[in-house]
């Protein structure tokens, strides 16, 4: 699930994410001395193409994944996706000291100790956390994902003409592009917040290791439809003050309900954290995805939470070609792009 590859003898890698707003592209040449983006591009999918995580409509999204490719001409297809969502589990555990192969064995056993699925029809990977440690006990980082929501994704891409060499998971290709962007947040505890389209995952990491995750049933798209309803605007119009581009005189109340919905969230995830950990507080909030764009999000999150608080760059320390984008705003967009980033930033 979180392997790596290379694709090709150009040695690149395209990270695919398919959300439910956007499809978006990233492609990485790692054949220098670092990894430089490449290729960018952005395409908006119709309303309701998909829904809490579902595609409703697969004609559709398998439609305009194949145009995004073709717009940029990336042949072969061969891709590093990913999935998420309340079908995917992460979870670090403790299981006897052992080699990683012996591991491998078991792990299927523990897994039932702590996953919530018939653990037949989930697919399983894990990584050990303190290898050279010399206790009886090692720490494990275990991920599952239902078989179907694996099957889903590599179907759709099928349908679109792309081949799957990566199925990894949303958190860690988030994990991946923060870690390579900001070292200076592998110390402490810090949380990756990406407000997407519709869902906010949480992603609590302790000196770099993921420790709990947790999704959030809010979007920008409630931010759009709230403006809609209450103050008789367009889809467009909305979509509009939420990316910035126009403003309306009580944003800012807007901005502080949404910044109140996700610190809930925020704290619920910490409030765990404090009963593992005693005195141990959230040190660092990161933002990623299209909601964190919204003006003021992140001075608002900062307050409610008493947390310093920073949008993410995910081109903070991967350069970038300067005809890598393909009409993207990249100043604009570059929030709602960690995720696909951190997915072409895996390599051998």
């Amino acid at each position: 699930m979180g392997g790596m590859g290379f694709f090709g003898r150009k040695r690149t890698s395209v990270g695919l994410d398919i959300g439910s707003g956007f499809v978006k592209i990233v492609e990485i040449d790692h054949s220098g001395d670092q990894p430089e983006v490449v290729r960018i591009a952005v395409r908006p999918l119709l309303p309701d193409a998909i829904v809490e995580g579902e595609v409703m409509d697969p004609g559709l999204v398998a439609d305009t994944i194949r145009g995004l490719f073709e717009e940029l001409g990336v042949t072969g297809g061969r891709v590093v996706t990913a999935v998420g969502g309340h079908d995917v589990i992460i979870k670090k555990i403790e299981m006897d000291r052992m080699k990683e192969s012996d591991a491998r064995e078991v792990i299927r056993w523990e897994a039932e100790q702590h996953v919530p699925f018939d653990i037949k029809s989930v697919e399983l990977d894990f990584q050990i956390l303190d290898p050279e440690g010399e206790g009886l006990q090692m720490q494990v980082l275990l991920v599952a994902a239902k078989r179907e929501l694996v099957d889903n994704k590599v179907s759709l891409l099928g349908d679109a003409g792309v081949s799957p060499t990566i199925i990894d998971v949303d958190a860690f290709a988030l994990h991946n592009a923060f870690s390579h962007n900001y070292p200076e947040g592998m110390q402490g505890i810090v949380a990756l917040v990406n407000i997407g389209h519709e869902v906010t995952n949480v992603n609590i990491l302790e000196d770099g290791i993921p420790i709990l995750t947790r999704d959030i049933p809010f979007g920008s798209r409630r931010v759009r439809e709230d403006l809609q309803r209450e103050r008789g605007l367009t889809s467009e119009q909305a979509e509009d003050v939420i990316q910035g581009e126009e403003s309306i005189p009580d944003l800012a109340q807007f901005v502080e309900h949404s910044a109140d919905e996700v610190a809930v969230g925020v704290e619920r995830a910490a409030a765990f954290l404090m009963t593992q950990q005693a005195g141990v507080g959230l040190g660092r909030i990161y933002l990623s995805g299209g909601g964190s764009r919204i003006a003021g999000m992140a001075e608002a999150l900062a307050r409610r939470m008493n947390v310093e608080t920073q949008v993410m760059n995910p081109f903070e320390r991967v350069p970038v070609r300067p005809d890598a984008a393909v009409g993207v705003p990249i100043d604009d967009t570059a929030p709602m792009l960690a995720l696909p980033l951190g997915l072409a930033l895996r390599r051998l």
